[in-house]
């Protein structure tokens, strides 16, 4: 079995439970790494602690590179990362007061805000196009929606709302597409058994060039979906009280993975036996996503950029897949102003 790398959907970890009682350790005063305050003392640099949405990988080369080259210093933000897993709700670290800023998903922030009522707002989007896509076999390549019409298509139980949206974006009846489970594991796809699947398409794809076969594959956000991932996500109090903090890190963050993007395969075999270490991923798994990620990442206009059109594409693609988003739910003055 070979397990790929992805972000595993959430959702059903924010419960009425988990975001009250994040709510109500806050007001009892508790902190967890880094500290519910984030205000510097005196003239030292400010403490400034960051949740991320899952372990450690080339996902997050450029927080480890600004940390390396020290680009949150000279921001003023003593800095600390905390790796995140499928156990970690990064929402719920925020409204505790554990982390000042977190990545997350979009459907993610926009179900905590909807369901508890917290206060957070997101004020950056790392990968400008979700990686989600479908994966197939070059031999037998599914390039559209429509190509998945009378195919065994494996879908994780937490993506079908999204597949459905898909569906209903092109026209297609879920009826005419075989779809079967997925535990993001593609030996299935390399030995034949389904089509395609539903996944993030680089680490797929890795793994089946790994296995001999030739990948093909197309994102879901060019078919009806257009949503971002790993979101910046800070309260509203924090943009409000600490609005420079937040500029110094989204500089300092955009700094960094603008020198890991100058050349991909440097920094990967410089972090293998620190951040990588113990992920499960080979040194040439980790060269591959890095190279992978670029364009998925990069704006003309500065990484974590976004304007009103694109948050008016993501309400939709919310509210398609059943979740509601309304504008209060991103700010686009800060990242403009950087």
């Amino acid at each position: 079995m070979v397990l790929t790398r992805r972000h595993l959907l959430r959702n059903s970890l924010y419960t009425a439970g988990g975001i009250a009682a994040a709510g109500a350790l806050a007001a009892c005063g508790s902190s967890g790494s880094g500290g519910g305050a984030s205000s510097s003392k005196g003239t030292g640099p400010a403490a400034w602690t960051m949740q991320s949405s899952w372990i450690n990988d080339t996902e997050f080369m450029g927080y480890f590179i600004a940390m390396d080259k020290g680009y949150y210093k000279a921001e003023g933000l003593d800095f600390t990362y905390v790796p995140g897993g499928p156990s970690v709700t990064v929402e719920t670290t925020l409204v505790a007061g554990k982390s000042q800023i977190g990545l997350s998903e979009p459907d993610a922030t926009a179900n905590a805000i909807n369901t508890q009522g917290v206060d957070l707002v997101i004020v950056g989007a790392q990968f400008q196009k979700n990686p989600l896509g479908v994966v197939s076999l070059q031999k037998n390549a599914i390039n559209t929606p429509h190509d998945l019409v009378g195919k065994r298509f494996a879908v994780p139980d937490g993506n079908r709302l999204t597949v459905n949206a898909m569906f209903k974006a092109n026209g297609i009846n879920p009826a005419s597409v075989k779809i079967v489970p997925y535990a993001y594991d593609p030996t299935p796809l390399i030995k034949g058994n389904v089509d395609a699947t539903l996944d993030f398409v680089y680490d797929v794809a890795y793994a089946v060039q790994q296995a001999g076969e030739a990948p093909s594959s197309f994102l879901v956000y060019d078919h009806g979906l257009k949503l971002p991932n790993d979101v910046v996500v800070v309260t509203k109090d924090t943009l409000t009280s600490k609005r420079d903090q937040v500029a110094g890190w989204l500089r300092a963050s955009r700094k960094g993975w603008e020198e890991n993007f100058k050349n991909p395969a440097k920094y990967p075999p410089m972090f293998e036996k620190t951040w990588f270490k113990g992920n499960g991923l080979t040194l040439a798994n980790e060269l591959y996503d890095n190279k992978a990620e670029k364009a998925l990442i990069e704006n003309p206009k500065g990484i974590f950029y976004f304007d009103d059109q694109q948050v008016a594409e993501w309400i939709a693609s919310l509210n398609a897949v059943g979740i509601k988003a309304t504008p209060a739910m991103f700010d686009t003055s800060l990242i403009a102003e950087i």
